[in-house]
């Protein structure tokens, strides 16, 4: 069976193409879509976007299609950056910029203070108008200074006291064992699986 994963972003793809390697599901993404437009992620939460790529994908490729929004949610910051974790410096997207605006925020902000999480909302839209969620979440903390080279994002800021590593410290193995976003794709494993057996609508 093909879906089709709705972004371009190379570490998501590979996540979920590793977390489906033993299910005979290949993994195609908008990269694979001629004259693709990005959708406006205009919603209020993580599941709205997700929801509109998602659509947008299925719309377009008569596949089923998988689309994911996810974020950073710092509590000093009342759950900000959010949905607006990938522009949070503006346009357009960068993560070192983002990475350096969220460290100059939090500048004076004592350690014990700058407990965060990632979130994730995955929704999987069927050609046959039925939609799926699944959500993840890992709670961390932002240190002072990038640790890592592997991940994206926040990944680098973004510290694990269970692992006393960062994100971008990690392993691709390990991160799929533990990431917002790997909670989320492993959880839609069982109803992709269904859906390829035709089980689900």
């Amino acid at each position: 069976m093909k879906i089709i994963l709705a972004t371009q972003n190379q570490g998501k793809i590979r996540e979920l193409q590793e977390l489906l390697v033993d299910e005979g599901i290949e993994v195609l993404s908008i990269q694979d879509i001629p004259d693709w437009e990005d959708v406006e992620e205009n919603g209020e939460t993580f599941a709205d976007n997700a929801a509109l790529k998602a659509r947008a994908a299925v719309k377009r490729t008569g596949l089923i299609a998988l689309a994911d929004d996810s974020g950073l949610e710092v509590d000093v910051l009342k759950g900000a950056p959010g949905v607006y974790s990938a522009r949070y410096a503006g346009e357009p997207k960068n993560d070192d910029r983002n990475n350096d605006k969220l460290l100059q925020l939090l500048e004076t902000t004592a350690d014990d203070k700058r407990t965060a999480r990632f979130r994730c909302a995955l929704v999987m839209a069927t050609p046959f108008g039925k939609e799926y969620l699944t959500e993840g979440a890992v709670e961390g903390q932002i240190i002072r200074k990038r640790r890592g080279q592997d991940g994206f994002g926040y990944d680098p800021i973004f510290y694990l006291p269970e692992y006393a590593r960062t994100m971008a410290e990690l392993t691709l193995v390990e991160k799929n064992k533990l990431s917002h976003r790997a909670q989320a794709f492993r959880k839609a494993i069982p109803i992709l699986r269904d859906l390829a057996r035709g089980a689900m609508p």
